[in-house]
Formats: C-alpha cells, sequence, structure tokens
C-alpha cells in the first residue's frame, strides 16, 4: 500500500510544483490549504455516512477519496509520508501496551 501511497504522493508533489490545465490537485493547490482541509473534512464526513450506510464498496471508496485529499494536505503542508510512516511504526510498536480501564465503584 505505501508504494501506492508514494506515486500518488509523488504525483502530488509534481502538481504542486508543476500547474497542469484542467487538474483537480493543482485546483487544490491554487486555492490553499483552508479548501484542502475543508475537502478533508467532507471526504471524512463521507466515509462515516458510507460506513453506517454499511455498503463496503462505498465506505472503501470514500476512504480512498479521503486519503487522496489527505495526502494533498500533507504536500501542502510539508509532512513527508516517511515522517508519517515512522510514527505509525513508533505506535504499531506499542501495540499490546494496554492501559488499565478505570474501575468506577458505583456503589461509594
Amino acid at each position: 500500500m505505501m508504494d501506492v501511497m508514494e506515486g500518488l504522493y509523488q504525483v502530488a508533489l509534481e502538481r504542486k510544483k508543476t500547474k497542469q490545465e484542467g487538474s483537480y490537485t493543482c485546483y487544490l493547490f491554487e486555492q490553499g490549504l483552508d479548501k484542502i482541509l475543508k475537502k478533508c473534512g467532507e471526504e471524512c464526513s463521507e466515509v462515516i455516512i458510507a460506513a453506517k450506510n454499511g455498503v463496503s464498496q462505498d465506505t472503501a471508496n470514500e476512504v480512498c477519496d479521503l486519503l487522496y485529499h489527505l495526502i494533498v494536505m500533507l504536500v501542502e503542508s510539508g509532512i513527508s509520508l516517511k515522517e508519517i510512516e515512522e510514527i505509525l511504526e513508533q505506535r504499531r510498536a506499542k501495540i499490546g501496551n494496554l492501559k488499565q480501564f478505570h474501575i468506577s465503584d458505583h456503589c461509594s
């Protein structure tokens, strides 16, 4: 999956550097971070709705839309996929390091 994500990231980087007529990615970069973040929020909501509706293909498509817009946001913000991968790896290493649930005494 990281190869696909890296490919999309590289396309987004190229679109940011070199404007291409009719490119939606270029349009997003031209509009700026606020527009990109608005699209991320919209796509996140669409993922939630699709998941709630229970149609896995719709949910998968919406997740792809969200990931695309997140990649554009990362490029705009100067955050590399390598940085994201390193953070995820650190978090993966913590799997199994469970915290204890807080137990309330409802009798007192």
